[in-house]
């Protein structure tokens, strides 16, 4: 059995170019066009450069002499408000988790001491407990900057 050749490693812009890559630049021109960046002419050259492209660096060099379009900084800003958001209701979760666990906790050592005294003894974890979840509430009903 023939021994196996070892790959010559490849540089990222020789890699060749799927066709999501020339749709993302195709996107890229389009956006320039509609931005006055590129005109109809130039855009037409492009276009034609972009779909018979064979590599990313064919792409990338449509694309590199371009500023950022408007679409994508706002398509950018709104997957950082989402991404924002998602964080923020997992770490909304996650404090009523804590919460959770330290009524647990409470509720026990409150029931083991009151088995352990013979009577029901007065349920004193409502006040840490209450006042932890008001906070929680307050936080969700009224967010300030830092929240």
């Amino acid at each position: 059995m023939p021994a196996a050749v070892p790959a010559a490693p490849v540089t990222a812009g020789a890699v060749r170019a799927s066709d999501g890559d020339r749709d993302g630049a195709v996107q890229a021109l389009g956006e320039a066009l509609a931005e006055g960046a590129l005109d109809t002419a130039e855009y037409g050259r492009r276009l034609g450069r972009a779909l018979a492209a064979v590599t990313r660096a064919d792409l990338d060099a449509l694309t590199a002499d371009l500023p950022a379009s408007r679409a994508a900084h706002d398509r950018a800003a709104a997957a950082r408000r989402a991404a924002r958001a998602e964080a923020d209701e997992r770490e909304w979760w996650n404090e009523w988790a804590h919460w959770a666990g330290a009524a647990a906790i409470m509720t026990v050592i409150w029931g083991v001491t009151s088995l352990s005294e013979g009577e029901w003894r007065f349920f004193w974890p409502v006040f840490p407990l209450g006042v932890w979840a008001a906070i929680l509430l307050a936080c969700a009903l009224w967010p300030s900057d830092g929240d």
